[in-house]
């Protein structure tokens, strides 16, 4: 009888790199895979919103969308990169919770008859890269990039809120669970060994961010 002590099997750098290709393409062109959790939205009823409220909406579930791109890219490659068994485990559980923010806002998006960003390809490509260079750094480095990356999160998300309509309770549902989702990922990546970023790499970040928002606006 087959020795079954270990299930778990120890994937190779040439595994890690395939696994990532699958999950790129399944994040920018298919279906990716997500977690047990149901639609925050699906527990709210539709609002009535005129045009222009409907088009900020959509805009604004958009850029989150594109967020959650560029989060797929950023874990993929630090996963690929990481050193130590656990901080690759954290990660991928992770991405995979991300994955439910990037199926909810994809669909709301199109509730609201939009479309998601043109250049969500290019997000998740420079995220990865970046991803892949944090987890080269080390881990407590990888860690404490993931804790600041979700904490500007959390602090866009909580702006979208307020520009939100304020009856778009679907939007609103999501964008909540989102940031209670995004808190919580900062706080397991510091205590799990995260350093504390540099100021000058804090403040690079945020403007890539910006960068990033504001493009996924408008395309």
């Amino acid at each position: 009888m087959k020795n079954q002590t270990s299930s778990r099997r120890n994937y190779t750098p040439l595994d890690q790199l395939l696994m990532g290709v699958d999950v790129g393409i399944r994040t920018l062109f298919g279906q990716p895979k997500i977690t047990e959790r149901s639609n925050p939205a699906h527990s709210q009823s539709e609002a009535e919103l005129n045009d222009s409220e409907r088009q900020l909406a959509g805009r604004l579930m958009r850029i989150n969308h594109a967020g959650e791109v560029a989060a797929q890219g950023l874990y993929q490659g630090q996963a690929l990169t990481a050193r130590l068994p656990k901080v690759r485990q954290q990660m991928e559980r992770a991405a995979l919770e991300e994955n439910d923010h990037l199926d909810w806002c994809e669909k709301r998006a199109k509730e609201l008859g939009t479309h998601v960003s043109v250049l969500n390809p290019a997000w998740y490509a420079g995220s990865a890269v970046i991803g892949a260079i944090a987890g080269l750094a080390g881990d407590k480095w990888s860690l404490g990039f993931v804790a600041e990356t979700e904490k500007q999160v959390v602090k866009h998300l909580k702006e979208h809120l307020e520009q939100l309509p304020t009856q778009d309770d679907k939007s609103r549902a999501i964008l909540e669970q989102m940031k209670e989702d995004e808190s919580q990922h900062a706080t397991v990546a510091l205590e799990a060994g995260g350093a504390e970023l540099p100021y000058p790499l804090k403040k690079i970040m945020g403007f890539t961010s910006k960068v990033m928002t504001r493009t996924a606006f408008w395309i």
